[in-house]
């Protein structure tokens, strides 16, 4: 919800230009640099942070896990608490760029979902380095209306990856606004997927059948960009993406709230889509741990966390906050997934330096048209 986390956003940025911001030292162990997705985090949590606490937040943004990644790996990324979604963190648990928790000052890690933490062991073994703070899913969000008029008046198309990658179907919506999400590590696997390959394959030969694919459908293709669709969908300059699960609901609700007639949907395709999971972690060289483990520990809160999820409409691993969550969202099946969506859902992998580079190189490809 952009427009109403516009005023922390302005907030950080006056504060980066005052010498506070993510390059700033804490100079008094009272000010705390967190780096964390935009528009994800309810507009009253800091305030009420810092008023408990004491200690003054310097909140930065961006949209990217290779943003944060470049960060991180580079050194002296100047914060104290990072927000890297599990297959990016999987592999920076391995390049050592971060502190070992001291479960002792994060009593609140026993409000936890253990079967949230046990899928989460599959990359930070024994939970050591890292804390899980919002669940979403990959998917497909568009215009009821637009939709609907391009295909005989039934939207059950939107259920299913064959509006994406079959041509002759995402044809149909290019009039209107098409956006993918700019990301390979999303977009790659989920084409992967789609073609019966395994999405953690690190198998050359399928990841260049996946880019083929997407190769395929670029014609059709107006934008790539991991943020700025949500007010596009809001107010009906685009009318198909694969983005984020929260981020599709919030630009529903906006348009909702606008009365701009502009009806939004989000789909979570039948043929099965990703789960991931965000991270709080603390990077090996923050300068102040100590409020790191303070803050961590307070979005465990279960009022907290369900406040979290109340306005950036993600699920989040807290069990004791699902009944706190507003009764829409928690019933919703797009952000609290079914037992039998829920089986068809894939966690992405650590991909090796290797894959990288071939992402990399194939993403420019696919996104220049070459």
């Amino acid at each position: 919800m952009k427009l109403r986390t516009l005023t922390l956003g302005l907030s950080a940025a006056l504060l980066a230009a005052c010498g506070g911001g993510g390059n700033g030292a804490a100079q008094d162990g009272k000010v705390l640099n967190v780096y964390n997705y935009s528009d994800y985090i309810a507009e009253d949590t800091i305030p009420n942070f810092e008023k408990q606490s004491g200690i003054k937040v310097t909140y930065d943004v961006f949209d990217s896990d290779e943003m944060v990644e470049t960060k991180l790996l580079a050194g002296n990324s100047g914060y104290d608490v990072v927000v890297p979604t599990l297959n990016f963190f999987g592999r920076q648990i391995q390049a050592g760029v971060f502190l070992p928790l001291d479960k002792a000052k994060i009593p609140n890690l026993a409000k936890l979902d253990p079967k949230v933490m046990e899928r989460i062991a599959t990359q930070d073994p024994g939970n050591k380095y890292g804390v899980p703070y919002m669940i979403g899913t990959t998917g497909i969000g568009y215009n009821v209306d637009m939709l609907k008029e391009r295909f005989g008046g039934s939207a059950d198309i939107a259920n299913s990856w064959d509006l994406v990658f079959k041509p002759e179907n995402i044809a149909k919506m290019k009039d209107c606004g098409v956006t993918l999400l700019d990301t390979p590590a999303d977009m790659i696997p989920v084409a992967m997927h789609y073609l019966g390959l395994d999405p953690h394959s690190n198998n050359p030969a399928d990841i260049q059948k996946a880019a083929e694919l997407l190769k395929s459908i670029r014609p059709y293709v107006q934008n790539f960009h991991s943020s700025q669709y949500v007010g596009s969908l809001a107010n009906g300059g685009t009318c198909l993406v694969v983005g984020w699960s929260g981020d599709i609901i919030q630009a529903r609700d906006r348009a909702e709230e606008a009365a701009n007639g502009v009806h939004v949907a989000y789909s979570i395709p039948r043929e099965g889509a990703p789960q991931w999971f965000d991270m709080l972690a603390i990077p090996k060289d923050a300068k102040n741990p100590e409020a790191a483990y303070q803050f961590i520990n307070y979005l465990l809160e279960p009022k907290v966390a369900a406040a979290n999820t109340n306005f950036i409409h993600y699920g989040n691993p807290v069990s004791e906050a699902t009944p706190l969550v507003d009764e829409a969202i928690r019933n919703d099946p797009t952000i609290y997934p079914p037992a039998d969506v829920a089986e068809k859902m894939f966690t992405y992998s650590i991909n090796t330096p290797e894959t990288d580079k071939l992402y990399t190189r194939l993403w420019t490809e696919i996104k220049t048209g070459r």
